[in-house]
């Protein structure tokens, strides 16, 4: 029988693609704040969600039942989303967006003038992620996908097998079955210079990169001019995500934690306890949980499922 199961991790984004999901059996309502120029602030009212994704001026979720639901910018049809309640991920690049279907398949919406949104065939897929024009894919065997723009390597994905997958603005990264690293594409200002080490959690910004330790401690490199790779101290950490010139990280209580460009509030986090968060261009999301589920600890990042055979 296939199971789908949800693996910690962090998430990415720049001004594009992320998946942030919470625990399984975790459901709640979407909390934003920061730039709404473009109304990707004004969330779905519900507490049904289990997922939100933020890419550059548009939102998505995945709601409980399975189905998507989408706001904000639509100039190319990136909030366009497909009908039906048989999802399980939900990815948003710069202007477009991915989905993962229970029965393993890829759908992809919105621009498409990399070949983004050019979804190989198949239903042995495990989890999505977007980067700004290009697109990643984890296979059910742990095998890497990718497709659209490549003109710094994002797409050169590298042989093996691996848990989870980000995708930044120009670079990529992995975390292989075995909790070490690896990265690809852009690295001009180091982002892509991975550690050595195991880890527990990924997130790809703009031009830096933000890892979970396995002790719940925080690390990051790469371009910094705003402190976004200024992390704060603590090991109580358990999901992180990377936006083009801030970093955000979920706490074990629950509570949040943002830092580095704050031009458009996006850093001023609002209290309480969530269950996972997203970040944006120059915006946040974040899952708020239900009663019910409040006990069960969150976890964020670019959605990542993983299909077992049993």
């Amino acid at each position: 029988m296939r199971t789908v199961t949800a693996i910690a991790l962090g998430m990415f984004l720049a001004c594009f693609a992320c998946v942030h999901t919470s625990q399984a059996g975790v459901t709640g309502s979407i909390v934003a704040w920061g730039d709404n120029s473009h109304g990707q602030c004004n969330v779905p009212s519900g507490s049904d969600f289990v997922a939100v994704a933020a890419g550059y001026y548009h939102g998505l979720a995945l709601k409980e039942d399975g189905s998507l639901v989408a706001w904000g910018d639509n100039a190319l049809g990136q909030c366009n989303v497909p009908s039906g309640n048989d999802f399980a991920a939900v990815a948003a690049g710069w202007n477009h967006s991915l989905a993962l279907k229970e029965d393993g398949s890829l759908l992809a919406w919105g621009w498409n003038n990399y070949g983004q949104c050019d979804v190989p065939s198949g239903n042995n897929f495990a989890a999505v992620a977007a980067g700004a024009l290009f697109s990643l894919a984890v296979k059910e065997d742990g095998w890497l996908a990718a497709w659209g723009h490549n003109n710094d390597g994002q797409c050169d994905v590298p042989r093996g097998r691996f848990a989870a997958i980000v995708a930044g603005y120009l670079h990529s990264l992995g975390l292989r079955e075995d909790g070490w690293l690896a990265a690809w594409g852009r690295n001009n200002y180091g982002q892509s210079s991975m550690p050595s080490g195991s880890f527990a959690g990924i997130a790809a910004g703009d031009l830096h990169t933000l890892l979970l330790n396995g002790d719940g401690s925080l690390r990051a490199w790469g371009f910094s001019n705003f402190g976004q790779c200024n992390v704060p101290t603590g090991n109580d950490f358990a999901a992180v995500a990377a936006a083009q010139y801030y970093s955000l990280a979920l706490k074990e209580d629950g509570s949040l934690a943002a830092w580095g460009d704050n031009s458009c509030g996006q850093c001023n986090v609002p209290t309480g306890s969530f269950a996972a968060v997203a970040a944006g261009r120059e915006y946040s999301l974040a899952l708020t949980p239900e009663p019910a589920t409040l006990s069960l600890l969150a976890l964020g990042g670019l959605l990542l499922l993983r299909r077992r055979q049993e």
